[in-house]
């Protein structure tokens, strides 16, 4: 049995011995590394982030405004109930010239343009 092991072993051995190593990638002179984006494509993306964090903002509110309905079965009468529940930590601020709107009969918050 052990000259079996021994054999699979020096197999083994020569076997990861054999192969190459790839080659890294050349690199390209023709394109630097790093270029300077255009001022549109920052705006854009500055905008499309404020965008985003004001969806985040409005569904973990609606989220949190679930939870209380499951909890308490029934809607909070306004946004200060769900942090005196500890469903959310405070009331996030609205983005600028936006309101946060809760309606307490739909159980939905929105954000609407002052």
């Amino acid at each position: 049995m052990k000259p079996i092991l021994a054999l699979v072993s020096l197999l083994g051995g020569l076997l990861a011995g054999c192969g190459e190593k790839p080659a890294a990638p050349a690199k390209s002179d023709s394109a630097p590394d790093s270029a300077p984006a255009p001022a549109g494509y920052l705006q854009s993306i500055t905008k499309a982030q404020k965008t985003a964090v004001k969806v985040v903002d409005t569904a973990a509110l609606n989220k949190a405004i679930e939870l209380f309905y499951v909890q308490e079965g029934r809607f909070p009468k306004d946004l200060e109930e769900l942090v005196e529940k500890k469903l959310i930590p405070k009331i996030p601020p609205a983005p600028a010239g936006k309101k946060i709107v809760y309606d307490a009969k739909a159980g939905l918050v929105m954000v609407e343009k002052e």
